[in-house]
């Protein structure tokens, strides 16, 4: 996997907003608007990692059963074994940059800010299969130091396999932040057929891969029901893709989810 130190880099990323005191935290998200924020659309599991030590629990079982694993990781050591080693440096650029652009927008609203991007983890089957990797922050300090956060991998190898090399940074509500980079190694190029969507059609895009009907998308927005079906068919077209499933694949190799 290349040089060990990189397995404790990520947390050592992370020390920068780790909490030093850990009390009067903050109140942590309720547990609904976590599940309510996650992109679940194939076998997923979650963990909550203490960004102190880097250590994990709370694990939902899937991890198991994914990963061929016979016992559950106590330390985010064990989750980088998984990774793919030509991932790794991505990884870490990306959990860098993450880290850059959340005191950019102000780390006093961490709880509302969530990143995402992909890479790729072997599963039981003993290859190399396509992830979307999210994290939670769930407790801060009063000084806006992060120590607890809930990371959540999904399996998206049966839309696409193919990684944009991109980092998502969205807001959970009430925030509305939709902060997309790339940290590719700079002889790649980004893939230059992605669609000039609006910010409405890209906050639509993200509910319907969320898996929410029109009349939900209606309710959330405020929107007509009729505008919401205008705007799907606006997006359809503007991406070239058939149905739902084919957008939610592009949706992914563009990095907009």
């Amino acid at each position: 996997m290349g040089n060990p130190e990189e397995k404790h880099l990520l947390s050592q990323i992370w020390e920068r907003i780790a909490a030093e005191d850990k009390s009067q935290a903050l109140p942590k998200p309720f547990i609904e608007k976590i599940i309510g924020e996650m992109f679940t659309i194939g076998n997923y599991y979650y963990y909550v990692i203490n960004l102190a030590d880097s250590s994990i629990s709370n694990h939902h079982k899937n991890i198991l059963k994914i990963h061929g694993l016979s016992d559950y990781p106590t330390h985010l050591s064990e989750i980088f074994t998984l990774i793919h080693p030509d991932d790794i440096p991505f990884v870490l650029k990306a959990e860098h940059a993450v880290v850059e652009k959340i005191k950019q927008i102000g780390t006093e609203h961490q709880l509302f800010l969530k990143p995402s991007y992909c890479f790729r983890m072997k599963t039981k089957k003993g290859k190399y299969e396509l992830f979307h990797h999210q994290a939670v922050h769930t407790m801060i300090d009063e000084k806006h130091r992060l120590f607890q956060s809930v990371n959540i991998h999904t399996n998206i190898q049966h839309i696409t396999p193919q990684n944009p090399y991109t980092v998502l940074i969205t807001g959970i509500s009430p925030r509305k932040d939709f902060h997309q980079f790339t940290v590719q190694p700079t002889d790649e190029k980004k893939n230059s057929d992605q669609p000039n969507l609006t910010k409405r059609e890209t906050e639509i895009l993200i509910l319907i891969a969320k898996g929410y009907s029109g009349k939900e998308i209606s309710d959330q927005l405020i929107l007509s029901e009729h505008t919401i079906r205008s705007h799907r068919k606006n997006i359809l077209k503007k991406t070239n893709s058939r149905n739902s499933k084919e957008l939610i694949r592009k949706a992914f190799e563009w990095g907009l989810v």
